[in-house]
């Protein structure tokens, strides 16, 4: 894993001699950079379901991909005051 880190740093670092910028980069280019990782690593889930022939929904991208790229997780379903009132359900 440190390998991969350390080639991962070293192809950055070629790319930031190609468009000439300054290491460290900019804050704006460096957390741009950041969103763009986080994206990209996003493509692997999408291609495998796109592979399997299953849909790409928004629910779908909402719950699997959108806290992966935000760091907020997904909210789960809230119970409604309906269920609540249900036979069986225990208040207290």
């Amino acid at each position: 894993m440190y390998l991969i880190s350390l080639g991962a740093g070293i192809l950055a670092g070629l790319l930031y001699g190609v468009i000439n910028v300054r290491s460290p980069a900019p804050p704006a280019i460096a957390l741009i950079g950041l969103l763009g990782m986080l994206i990209g690593e996003q493509v692997v889930p999408v291609a495998k379901r796109l592979i399997e022939g299953e849909p790409l929904t928004v629910s779908w991208f909402a719950s699997e991909c959108k806290p992966k790229i935000t760091g907020v997780e997904a909210k789960a379903p809230q119970q409604t005051a309906a269920a609540d009132c249900e036979p069986g359900s225990r208040q207290g």
